[in-house]
């Protein structure tokens, strides 16, 4: 599989390769050089804010979240999850 490098520097990651590892928009993530490798890793602080779907408990309708300290997420973050369920 193969990406290429923008004119901005940016790459972006081919979408089996985020499904496969549960990426999302605005994950951080820890970048490393080991001799000609980049290499990306998912940052530990945001293996534990994974999106999921909970019963609100003042609507009882069905809300995202990604806990309490998680980031202000965009309508376009929303919608890519949400994507991922019938």
């Amino acid at each position: 599989m193969q990406t290429r490098l923008s004119t901005k520097g940016q790459v972006v990651l081919p979408g089996p390769v985020r499904r496969r590892l549960g990426l999302r928009a605005g994950d951080p993530l820890d970048v490393e050089v080991e001799g000609s490798r980049i290499v990306l890793t998912l940052a530990p602080s945001s293996a534990k804010a994974k999106a999921r779907i909970i019963r609100d408990p003042i609507t009882g309708m069905a809300v995202l979240t990604r806990g309490p300290d998680a980031p202000v997420m965009t309508h376009r973050q929303v919608r890519e999850i949400l994507a991922d369920f019938p």
